[in-house]
């Protein structure tokens, strides 16, 4: 029975959009690998802003962070765009770098007002450009579309000297974006899930980590990573839902994807397996925390009872 509860509460857990796998950064106490969690705020926001926004990501001592601005000429630097029609620059984010092997660990403090990527979305373009171990929070003080938030995460990394691959960064961009206008073109489909489409971008990505280590090296041939799209998208029974032309996006992504030199296979899957670890330790923690609440014994008495309703009302059937 308690095997089932815990089963059980996983569920629950992973149906609430409320609840966050992702840890909190606490700047109270300095003890990671920068001296100090590096606070990447929007080059947007005025100086009442910026207060706000520390306030939506827990920061309670100035002291304790080392404050960056990102610029609309930082997005030009790292992800390219329109020079013409600078854009606002609103989401923020507060980055600490972690121990080697920890993973990448995104939380949205804000979700109400990051409109269009999850945080699953960016830990996955994240790994693509090649950022490793590190807890990210993002948080915007309006509704944004969150989409410029890692070029944040970028140069929080160039300002605590760790410099990232270019080519990287322009396939997590152009990642970022495919899977987000495929996101926006279902949301009305009520087969379409958001949840189910990242998992496709992790089967995608581990797939390909297998052909390009066990062809030392070798990108896979084109047919290969249709074969793999095709293949990523039927196990997440988004076959129905997924257009043509999405698919097509989804193969032009990963044949440039593939060819990135720099993209190490072995890397990639060591980050792969760290979200899942992550998922499974988080369910450790959400039950260890339950447990000491006394919540476990009732949810085990509370479906003991409906099981023996269900014995009871099938032994007094005539």
């Amino acid at each position: 029975m308690k095997k089932i509860t815990v089963f059980l509460l996983a569920i629950l857990i992973s149906l609430s959009s409320t609840i966050s796998f992702a840890g909190k950064i606490d700047t109270n106490v300095i003890d990671e690998k920068w001296g100090k969690p590096t606070f990447v705020y929007g080059g947007s926001l005025d100086k009442s802003q910026i207060r706000k926004t520390k306030g939506l990501l827990d920061i309670e001592d100035d002291s304790n962070i080392k404050p960056v601005m990102v610029t609309y000429n930082d997005l030009l630097k790292y992800i390219g765009g329109d020079d013409s029609n600078p854009g606002s620059m609103i989401s923020s984010v507060l980055v600490k770098k972690e121990n080697k092997n920890k993973g990448i660990k995104v939380n949205i403090t804000t979700p109400k007002n990051i409109t269009l990527i999850t945080e699953k979305q960016y830990e996955n373009a994240a790994i693509t450009a090649g950022v490793k171990d590190c807890t990210i929070m993002v948080a915007a003080i309006r509704p944004v579309t969150g989409e410029s938030a890692l070029t944040g995460v970028y140069k929080a990394f160039e300002s605590n000297g760790e410099k990232l691959d270019k080519e990287r960064i322009k396939v997590a961009q152009k990642e970022l974006e495919v899977v987000s206008d495929i996101n926006k073109e279902n949301k009305d489909k009520g087969e379409f899930d958001r949840d189910k489409l990242n998992d496709v971008i992790v089967v995608i990505k581990d797939n390909i980590a297998n052909i390009n280590i066990n062809n030392n090296g070798q990108a896979p041939s084109l047919d290969e990573i249709k074969k793999i799209v095709n293949d990523a998208i039927k196990e997440n029974n988004l076959e129905n839902v997924i257009t043509e032309d999405q698919k097509q996006e989804l193969i032009n992504l990963f044949e440039k994807y593939s060819n990135v030199k720099s993209i190490n296979s072995k890397d990639i899957k060591d980050e792969l397996s760290n979200i899942s670890d992550k998922v499974i330790e988080g369910a450790k923690d959400i039950y260890k925390k339950a447990e000491d609440a006394g919540i476990i014994d009732k949810i085990i008495n509370f479906f003991s009872s409906i099981i023996k309703s269900i014995a009871d009302s099938f032994g007094s059937e005539n």
